[in-house]
């Protein structure tokens, strides 16, 4: 099991945290009570839908290449192959913010905050500030700064993927290549391509300059070491 001991700092006044595991699966999440039957109703059915198209699919699971669309598949897995096709990256790059996605919308009809964190990709629907920091494992830059959000960017996704933390597939080095997008499941593959870019310092203009490119993207940060880029609107506070 992964020890996820940066979800010790996750609290916000007058929201009520909660887990929701299944398998791959291991969301935390904070909303104005415990709703975690629901989310764990929303995650069944959308791994079930997934799991049964990787049976029919078995290249889906390991492509690092975008899939072709289809419109029989579930909406998940349509919503997945659209999203990594506009940044050229394999479906499965999505997976933790299609989840995401999908449980925050749904806990939406009953809580008007609501935020759900899938290995580091997170669903944010806020009504008041918040600052999220940034986990970038042994960068002396981890956890010493945050993102600062104002509700009227919300509901958005925000993901990080990292070529020094954690299991998630990075052809890339940086200890933390993080995006804002409209959605999770956009920020999640938009995350995975450009942190695929950074092999060291140096990569981080052109990167970001790449990310400024994709539609619906509204900001980016990347960490390597000691060094840090960021680009659009991104708010970046000292923790």
């Amino acid at each position: 099991m992964t020890h996820r001991t940066y979800r010790t700092r996750m609290a916000r006044s007058g929201l009520v945290s909660f887990q929701v595991r299944m398998r791959e699966t291991d969301l935390m999440i904070l909303a104005e009570r415990n709703l975690s039957d629901a989310a764990m109703m929303v995650v069944m059915q959308q791994r079930r839908q997934l799991e049964h198209y990787i049976a029919q699919h078995p290249g889906f699971l390991e492509t690092l290449i975008p899939w072709p669309p289809d419109v029989l598949a579930p909406s998940l897995v349509q919503a997945m192959i659209r999203a990594t096709a506009q940044v050229n990256v394999g479906p499965m790059a999505a997976v933790a913010g299609a989840i995401a996605d999908a449980v925050g919308q749904e806990l939406l009809t009953r809580s008007q905050e609501v935020i759900v964190e899938n290995g580091g990709d997170i669903f944010l629907k806020i009504t008041g500030p918040a600052t999220m920091a940034l986990f970038a494992g042994r960068s002396p830059l981890s956890l010493k700064v945050g993102i600062r959000l104002q509700p009227e960017q919300t509901p958005l996704g925000v993901c990080t993927s990292s070529g020094t933390v954690g299991h998630s597939l990075s052809l890339g080095r940086a200890d933390a290549a993080c995006v804002l997008a409209s959605t999770a499941i956009l920020a999640d593959a938009a995350a995975t391509a450009l942190g695929n870019r950074v092999k060291e310092s140096k990569d981080i203009p052109a990167a970001l300059e790449w990310l400024g490119d994709i539609p619906d993207v509204w900001g980016g940060i990347v960490i390597v070491g000691e060094k840090l880029g960021a680009w659009g609107e991104v708010e970046l506070t000292p923790l």
